[in-house]
């Protein structure tokens, strides 16, 4: 059973019971229905020790998820990534304790199939047949693949400059794949589209944000469970996170709270937000000290990181909040930051990661050079997506690739023109 105690627009602060079955608020104000949770309860069942011996994934923290039957999960085995020492970019950088959590390594190839798994399985639980969402790729590959797993239509609206790899993802799952114009203009039309269509047709809005889906978010928190797990149920002293809508960074803070209601953490970490400069609505709100309720969207978003490119950060006011609460900070990367920490990430620990998955570390590299960082911190940084998920843009920049005949005399003809050696 969930242990789901009730729900509370974070906009209106209208109330729901935990088997109201409510997605998104009554009042259609965009208002994120937060959950909240029995711990006491929980601490009856579950127990630090419990968990160790649980095989790893998204649903061995099946108690501070919001699913009453376990028979309604749809699950492809996400979760349970790879929690990397990152020795050799730690020594790169004079890091002393550097962790990577991998999520390049999911079913789809991104942390958004840890919010899809509940999300889908929510739809499941409730009965319905139609999931949408509107996303810039991941969320919605995600979503394509989940409902593909559970037996759903899945109708999903992308940005037309969505990249090839994602739209390929997307069509072999069997969505109904629509791309919308009008990015530039401040407003995202994909959203838009959504609300319209889930309000006309009745479908479950699905996307990787919690206004319009109160359950998915909750997936996200497992990624904090993970990192305490791993590193001894203790908390770091930073995570630094890529931020689009803001969902990442606001299921982090969740889960560590979580974690420390429960009492399996005795401290919480601070938390780094990290946008593109190309489209950084967030970083604008932190920085001017925007009400979290009254944060403006970006106009005309341009980045590398396609996949953060949320001209809104919909969890906007949860994730201003983590940050207060943690003495976090936000800022901004630009587009050759982020492309020299993926390189840089491929070479130190052999991690492929796309633009929008590594801006995280590229704000760990920009802290570091003006020595805001502490040497001796433990510091987690997440990799959110593969790079796979955007060839395009590696593309761009790939040197000419030399093609000789079979010949050792050939070939060092090619160590002479590259300066390499045997």
């Amino acid at each position: 059973m969930a242990y789901v105690a009730g729900m509370k627009c974070a906009r209106c602060g209208m109330a729901y019971s935990a088997d109201s079955g409510a997605v998104r608020c009554a009042r259609r104000d965009d208002g994120r229905l937060d959950l909240s949770y029995d711990y006491d309860a929980i601490l009856d069942h579950l127990h630090r020790d419990v968990l160790t011996s649980r095989r790893a994934g998204v649903w061995k923290y099946r108690e501070l998820l919001p699913i009453n039957d376990t028979k309604n999960i749809v699950t492809l085995g996400e979760g349970g990534t790879p929690f990397l020492r990152a020795q050799r970019l730690g020594r790169r950088l004079n890091l002393q304790s550097l962790w990577l959590l991998d999520e390049t390594r999911n079913p789809t190839g991104s942390f958004k199939d840890r919010s899809m798994t509940v999300g889908v399985s929510k739809a499941v639980e409730l009965g319905c047949s139609t999931v949408a969402s509107a996303s810039s790729g991941n969320a919605a590959a995600s979503l394509a693949a989940y409902s593909a797993k559970g037996g759903l239509r899945c109708v999903t609206f992308v940005p037309d400059l969505a990249s090839t790899g994602k739209l390929a993802q997307l069509t072999t799952y069997g969505a109904l794949v629509v791309k919308v114009q009008g990015l530039e203009s401040g407003e995202d039309p994909t959203v838009k589209l959504l609300k319209a269509s889930c309000d006309r047709y009745d479908w479950y809005p699905c996307p990787s944000f919690g206004s319009l889906n109160a359950y998915q978010v909750e997936g996200a928190k497992t990624m904090a469970y993970e990192i305490a797990e791993q590193l001894d149920w203790s908390s770091p002293d930073v995570v630094y996170v890529p931020v689009g809508a803001g969902s990442g960074l606001t299921g982090n803070w969740k889960g560590f709270v979580d974690l420390k209601q429960l009492d399996f953490v005795k401290q919480l970490p601070t938390l780094m937000a990290v946008q593109s400069t190309g489209c950084a609505p967030f970083v604008r709100a932190y920085e001017q000290g925007f009400d979290p309720l009254k944060i403006t969207a970006w106009e005309k978003p341009d980045s590398v990181a396609t996949g953060l490119m949320d001209p809104f950060p919909w969890d906007g006011d949860y994730a201003l909040r983590a940050l207060k609460e943690s003495k976090g900070k936000a800022f901004a990367v630009t587009n050759e930051e982020i492309l020299n920490a993926q390189k840089l990430l491929a070479k130190t620990e052999g991690i492929f990661a796309e633009p929008s998955g590594v801006t995280s570390l590229a704000g760990l590299i920009k802290h570091f050079s003006s020595d805001e960082v502490e040497r001796s911190a433990t510091i987690v940084v997440e990799i959110t997506g593969n790079g796979l998920k955007d060839p395009d843009v590696v593309m761009k920049s790939m040197p000419n690739i030399p093609t000789i005949r079979g010949s050792i005399e050939q070939l060092e003809k090619v160590f002479r023109f590259t300066g390499s050696s045997p």
